[in-house]
């Protein structure tokens, strides 16, 4: 391996796109022959149509959904309240994440919502970035979400910011099966 490998990414803002991007890098790793995996944190269920890709790629791109469904699938509608399952699902994807990082293989690493997943209290930023500290050497690993911390901004090698202009959603369009979720 390249000593060029091992940046933090970091993928937030308002605007859509975000795990998009981080999916994008995914299938562009998966496709130089780069071992990757993915951490949605607080996205359980089973409505995302990106599950159904990764699913057949799994031979490839390994993945660990936690969280609570959020979705409501006939209605497109997220659920947003934090309870404590939330916590509990988001320290199991904490436990993935240190076991990940054990992984001498591993080229790429997403953490999809991570961001989101600080912000709401559901993971302790100091207990993150203790975590990040650990992070191998030549992993590259990318962190989604909006309202990343400044103490996260600091480490990333990379910050791209989606930003929103206009969006559907506030005229009245709920999140769409393939295209939101």
């Amino acid at each position: 391996m390249s000593n060029d490998f091992g940046k933090i990414h970091v993928y937030t803002g308002y605007g859509k796109g975000k795990t998009t991007a981080a999916l994008g890098l995914a299938m562009r790793a998966c496709g130089r022959g780069k071992k990757t995996a993915i951490v949605f944190f607080d996205k359980g269920g089973l409505n995302y149509g990106e599950r159904l890709v990764l699913d057949e790629l799994k031979d490839k791109i390994d993945y660990y959904a936690t969280g609570r469904d959020r979705i409501d699938s006939p209605t497109g509608k997220f659920t947003l309240d934090v309870e404590d399952i939330d916590k509990k699902e988001a320290a199991k994807a904490l436990r993935i994440v240190t076991g990940l990082f054990n992984d001498e293989v591993l080229d790429l690493l997403i953490l999809d919502e991570i961001n989101n997943a600080i912000n709401l209290n559901l993971i302790n930023l100091d207990e993150f970035l203790q975590i990040l500290d650990n992070k191998p050497k030549y992993l590259e690993l990318v962190l989604t979400g909006r309202d990343a911390h400044p103490r996260i901004l600091e480490r990333a090698d990379l910050v791209t910011e989606m930003r929103l202009i206009k969006h559907y959603y506030y005229k009245g369009t709920e999140a769409r099966e393939g295209i939101e979720y």
